[in-house]
């Protein structure tokens, strides 16, 4: 056999060595590709890589949000009470030994469609350039340090007021995005407010907060709401004269038993404070009512909220009657300041989380928003959320509306 005849034999040899190998050399690419994506997307299921295009689902307004389920989402939470700053100890739950985890894995479904989990890339980049208020009680705030959480998967932002002040400024800089909370449980005027007096407020049901209402025009979006203050001792005044009150002891003046009327006349000095801005030009969020959940006690004689689980819909008790009442003149005042706001060309959207979040029991700190202490009784925390927890959903909420709104404009 000559050496060319040799040569010929062996080339298909050397040519098959080469292909087997060059595919040996490329499959721990394709298995180490195949490992990172899977555990990209089960560590970070909200991660999407969109297009501008908004052609998503959701986005039409035949899905209706606020209608819906709390269905089982093992991928929850998103952040936990050590990778999160925004956290106050008060809604700390799993700092201070709650035991049970099972609150924390279950999403929003609307009837009909899908709701997708909060994506915070795509939130910074919806709001490039903008700015965001939330105006209202404790639960506005506690909104706000949700989202701030979710957020810190992706950025940190700025603190740009005193850690003490009431009303707190934060600057995303890298998205030129600023978001601040501005503290006005009553959204009307009131006397200095300290939480540890027991002595009633004096509310000037007519009068605007000026702390809010001068900075509105500084914002794109304002979140409203607030409802929980009006259950507390309270004077009223119109026209700086006393109506009435609420829990008080003083004689010779009426004493009204709801806290319904007074705060319906509060919302709609609040929704005329915005409506008649020479300078707000921006969009204006009602989100409603969140019930608390005491049960077997008031707030003051025992009450809590020991639930670790959802309620169903149709296995929920009804909602008491000051809740819905509640929840009925919002609905009823957003309708009057939709209209007057759109003589003005301005946009009124509601953000109602009243039905959803009346099935979530199980979402409050309870007793864990403390270190239990020896002799002191302290009231069980049954109207505040945990974080993380069922108040995130609301942020997968909120995406959605400014999804739309982006769509609609």
């Amino acid at each position: 056999m000559t050496l060319n005849s040799i040569m010929k034999k062996l080339q298909p040899q050397r040519k098959s060595s080469y292909s087997s190998s060059k595919t040996f050399s490329i499959l721990p690419l394709l298995l180490i590709t195949f490992l990172f994506t899977f555990i990209l997307f089960t560590l970070y299921p909200s991660i999407s890589f969109y297009s501008n295009s908004d052609d998503d689902y959701l986005s039409r307004k035949d899905c209706d949000l606020f209608s819906g389920e709390w269905v089982p989402n093992p991928y929850a939470p998103y952040y936990t009470n050590r990778t999160c700053f925004a956290i106050q100890e008060h809604q700390n739950c799993m700092k201070y030994g709650r035991p049970d985890t099972g609150f924390l894995k279950w999403k929003w479904k609307p009837d009909g469609c899908e709701l997708p989990v909060f994506d915070p890339y795509r939130f910074l980049e919806m709001v490039r350039g903008k700015s965001i208020a939330f105006i209202g009680d404790s639960i506005a705030r506690n909104h706000m340090q949700s989202l701030m959480c979710l957020l810190s998967r992706v950025a940190v932002p700025v603190t740009l007021s005193n850690p003490l002040d009431q009303n707190q400024h934060y600057e995303y800089r890298s998205y030129n995005f600023k978001m601040s909370i501005f503290t006005s449980p009553y959204l009307v005027r009131v006397d200095q407010i300290n939480p540890y007096l027991s002595r009633p407020f004096n509310l000037y049901l007519d009068e605007f907060d000026e702390h809010w209402t001068n900075e509105i025009s500084r914002y794109h979006y304002i979140i409203i709401s607030a409802a929980q203050w009006f259950f507390r001792p309270t004077k009223f005044h119109l026209n700086r004269s006393l109506i009435g009150c609420l829990y008080c002891p003083d004689e010779n003046v009426t004493h009204f038993d709801s806290a319904t009327l007074n705060y319906r006349r509060a919302l709609n000095t609040a929704f005329r404070a915005i409506y008649t801005s020479e300078n707000f030009k921006g969009v204006t969020i009602l989100r409603t009512y969140a019930n608390s959940h005491f049960e077997n006690g008031h707030w003051d004689d025992g009450g809590d909220c020991v639930r670790t689980e959802p309620f169903k819909r149709n296995e929920a008790p009804p909602m008491e009657d000051y809740a819905s009442e509640m929840y009925n003149v919002q609905l009823e005042e957003f309708e009057i300041a939709q209209r007057e706001g759109r003589k003005r060309g301005l946009k009124f959207r509601l953000f109602d989380v009243t039905k959803a979040m009346f099935l979530r029991p199980d979402g409050h700190p309870s007793r864990y928003g403390h270190w239990p202490q020896q002799k002191v009784t302290m009231p069980n925390d049954c109207v505040h959320w945990c974080l993380p927890g069922p108040i995130d959903n609301w942020n997968d909420l909120l995406l959605e509306l400014l999804k739309r709104e982006k769509i609609e404009n």
